[in-house]
């Protein structure tokens, strides 16, 4: 059997997209290979394999003992993707922001989760020969489309109006998720419901914190923040949801939305490149809030172009499935593996 050691702290943080492809990773090992791979986690134990989900310092300090074996990096972020994301004092950003960069080139191979970060490495310092694309992807037992006969029922389960057009955003609260434009969204279709799922991860540092508090606090009639809720309960809030709406600016490669796509919810992203190169066809693309306002008006009135979407939804979720991408992380463990035996490496 491979050995290999998660490192992880993303779970300690909750609602973070992270932890959610942690677990989904991890939770995908364990159920489809327990004769081949032996899991252990945070452990200093010798292993085959060091896969880093997340850049504790902790985590840096021990890749430097003994029995690492191969160390992965898992990009989950850049600097750059933090900017908006939340607020330093200057001298502190430029440390953290070297300190990202020195733990992704002390590792001995790089995993991204979309592709249009691997210039981007490469232009920060990391060998492209180092770098590796394997897509995200969810589980199918746990988002999946309910019977519509159900759908109010599960409204009603979770205080939402059964006879209104609701729509679904999922993320942190934080000015690059597009928060504000999906409060201004809100205000401009009182008739609409507006669910936003997600809290303050990072507390008071996170970028307009002071702002989205106050829309938080008090918000629209129309619009609900119920905060950072259960895994267990995010199947009924995408299946509650006429549409899914991720208004981000930036983005690695989404958790909400492979969610949103395994649920056969119709879905409208912000047009951004970074989804052009991955899940392009799969939704419904706007500029800008103004189009996003003619994407749900004709989601609204249109039930042909519901279903449309909603089979889109489908698609990408069978190429983002659990069975596709485990064969992709398989091969790539041993791989690894053997490449270090054949290296003459320890």
């Amino acid at each position: 059997m491979i050995r290999i050691t998660m490192f992880s702290a993303a779970e300690t943080v909750p609602g973070q997209g992270v932890g959610s492809a942690y677990r989904e990773l991890v939770n995908l090992l364990t159920d489809r290979f327990p004769d081949k791979f032996d899991l252990k986690f945070n452990s200093l134990s010798r292993t085959d394999i060091s896969h880093y989900h997340t850049i504790n310092f902790g985590f840096f300090l021990n890749t430097f003992l003994p029995g690492r074996g191969t160390k992965i990096g898992y990009v989950h972020f850049l600097p750059e993707t933090l900017e908006e994301s939340i607020n330093l004092w200057s001298p502190i950003k430029k440390i953290f922001y070297w300190y990202v960069m020195t733990f992704y080139k002390r590792m001995d191979q790089i995993v991204v989760v979309n592709p249009v970060f691997i210039d981007k490495l490469v232009a920060l310092g990391v060998a492209k020969e180092k770098i590796t694309f394997i897509p995200n992807f969810v589980s199918k037992d746990e988002f999946f489309p309910v019977p519509d006969n159900q759908k109010a029922g599960i409204r009603q389960k979770l205080s939402l109006p059964e006879d209104s057009f609701i729509v679904l955003g999922v993320g942190q609260v934080q000015v690059r998720k597009g928060v504000l434009d999906f409060i201004q969204l809100a205000k401009d279709n009182p008739k609409w419901t507006f669910v936003w799922v997600g809290g303050f991860s990072f507390g008071a540092i996170t970028a307009g914190y002071e702002e989205l508090k106050k829309v938080v606090d008090n918000p629209p009639k129309n619009l609900t923040f119920p905060g950072i809720v259960d895994r267990d309960l995010m199947n009924d809030y995408y299946n509650a949801a006429d549409v899914f709406l991720l208004p981000s600016y930036t983005e690695l490669f989404p958790m909400s939305a492979l969610e949103a796509f395994s649920t056969g919810t119709p879905t409208i992203l912000r047009d951004l490149d970074l989804y052009r190169a991955i899940i392009d066809g799969y939704y419904l693309p706007a500029n800008d809030r103004a189009g996003m306002q003619t994407q749900l008006d004709q989601l609204a009135t249109d039930q042909e172009l519901q279903h449309q979407v909603a089979k889109q939804s489908l698609a990408a979720s069978e190429y983002y499935s659990a069975t596709h991408v485990s064969r992709i992380w398989e091969d790539y463990y041993i791989n690894q593996v053997h490449e270090k035996t054949d290296g003459g490496h320890e």
